[in-house]
């Protein structure tokens, strides 16, 4: 086999190249859709056991900043080093990580292990994207899609199933062992991979870029935090961190627009198809992210279900997801056409959260699944149509660099949508009933047997409490959807080559 791949031309070829690279990613893959939601099932419980239930969002969030970081570097590395190489570099930190995420005695032990993680898992889903674009050419590219979607279809079946029955049989701290035996499975498979020629040129890492990123970052997050406990006390705090983010952000535009190898690729991102797309793709993830996350906690707190009920729960979500994009990879392939299809999918998703929100109260089980499976399977079209639009807009030279930034943007729209959620969450509980928000813990750890010595009348009061700030947060992920249905509309790229 040879070492150095060129783009191919014909459909054979490029079909015979796809075939030989996609095995070796298919458990990468995996590892890297599986890893959010096999966990979102075990929220509940690891907030049961280690309590601090207001900081359960950052067990999420920490694993996203980590990946938004993580991503762009590895797309960019892969460009440079090899991506062969940066993906069982990925691996490594991902097993290890996984393995200190089920040791961990305590809520900020698990994040920062978490962290970890999210640095191992950032490069997955890129390079792996990047892969797969070395060998294909674009107008193939979207008909490959639907091989990755049922990676997805697969990984997303199996996370909040996995998750639901290792929590109830054999606790929270499984679903992170469960990693081990497989990365260790996927590093061997990709050890089979060629070593092929870096395509991008050679130039120093932008070290000061990735630190200006992460002061940008983690101030504006903390400052989100802050508010769901808000008092007058903290408004310095907030606004000193508000203060370093924005200045943070300055310094790292400024920094990315004059280094020769930005860890942002500013030049790029300025291009209106890249920019439109990437603020598509961020309130995506920050919709779907924000469901997979939230849910699970009202389906405890609200309706009482166990693990493994809310992982079927979750099921229609994680199947809507996979064959949505399936569909639309073989939609887009057949007709060449690729942002009509989220254009009009993320408006009727939209609407559907919308009447989900609002006719939460009177749902049933069956209701609840049916109408978040449909969401999910409009929500599908985004993903795929978005990375085969950056890929073909960036050109060979850029794919790493191009399939980081999808990456990159959906974990930013992913980190602070979360937070912005969970804001919502405790500090409307904290505005609406003082009572409610004391009680809160207690029902994510036994769902509404904990209210059973409470009077009837209290009882009712908190549970409609906490059942109207649910709606709110429904609502809110709902306006995500929203707003991802108008940016779609106004990409420039409508077709492909």
């Amino acid at each position: 086999m040879s070492t150095r791949l060129d783009v191919p031309r014909q459909g054979g070829k490029s079909s015979s190249l796809f075939f030989q690279v996609f095995p070796s990613l298919m458990l990468p893959m995996f590892l890297g859709v599986v890893d959010q939601t096999i966990v979102a099932t075990a929220l509940p419980a690891i907030s049961a056991d280690l309590g601090e239930v207001q900081r359960l969002s950052w067990v999420v969030v920490a694993y996203l900043i980590a990946n938004t970081m993580a991503a762009p570097v590895y797309g960019r590395m892969g460009d440079v080093l090899g991506r062969r190489r940066m993906l069982l570099t990925a691996l490594a930190i991902m097993i290890v990580a996984s393995l200190f995420c089920a040791l961990a005695p305590s809520m900020l032990a698990l994040t920062a292990a978490r962290a970890l993680q999210g640095l191992g898992g950032g490069g997955l889903m890129t390079l792996s994207h990047s892969l797969v674009g070395e060998v294909v050419p674009p107008r193939e590219r979207a008909r490959y899609q639907g091989y990755i979607a049922a990676v997805v279809v697969c990984s997303n079946c199996f996370g909040p199933l996995a998750g639901g029955v290792l929590t109830q049989l054999f606790g929270w701290r499984s679903v992170f062992l469960i990693n081990l035996p497989l990365g260790v499975a996927a590093a061997m498979i990709v050890r089979r991979l060629p070593a092929r020629r870096p395509q991008g040129e050679r130039a120093g890492f932008d070290g000061l870029g990735l630190a200006y990123f992460v002061a940008f970052v983690l101030p504006a997050l903390l400052a989100l935090e802050q508010i769901q406990r808000f008092r007058w006390s903290l408004v310095p705090l907030v606004g000193a961190l508000v203060v370093v983010s924005l200045g943070a952000l300055t310094l790292l535009l400024r920094r990315e627009r004059r280094h020769d190898a930005p860890m942002i690729p500013i030049a790029l991102l300025e291009r209106a198809v890249m920019w439109r797309s990437g603020a598509l793709s961020a309130c995506h993830g920050a919709a779907l992210v924000s469901l997979i996350t939230f849910l699970p906690l009202y389906l405890r707190v609200v309706r009482g279900t166990s693990a493994s009920e809310t992982g079927l729960l979750l099921l229609p979500i994680a199947v809507g997801i996979g064959v949505g994009s399936l569909t639309t990879g073989r939609l887009v392939s057949k007709t060449g056409r690729t942002m009509v299809f989220p254009s009009v999918a993320l408006i009727v998703a939209a609407i559907l959260m919308l009447g989900f929100a609002l006719t939460l109260p009177i749902l049933t089980f069956g209701q609840i699944s049916l109408l978040l499976g449909v969401s999910a399977f409009f929500m599908g079209s985004v993903m795929g149509v978005v990375q085969v639009t950056v890929q073909n807009a960036a050109g060979p030279t850029m794919l790493g660099a191009a399939a980081g930034s999808v990456n990159f943007s959906r974990s930013i729209g992913a980190s602070f949508g979360t937070t912005l959620v969970s804001a919502l969450l405790f500090s409307d509980l904290s505005a609406t009933d003082g009572g409610a928000a004391h009680a809160f813990a207690g029902l994510v750890g036994l769902g509404p047997a904990a209210l059973d010595g409470v009077p009837a009348a209290a009882r009712a009061t908190i549970l409609a409490a906490v059942a109207g700030t649910f709606r709110l947060v429904f609502l809110l992920i709902a306006t995500y959807v929203a707003a991802g249905a108008i940016l779609a509309w106004f990409v420039p790229a409508r077709r492909l080559p």
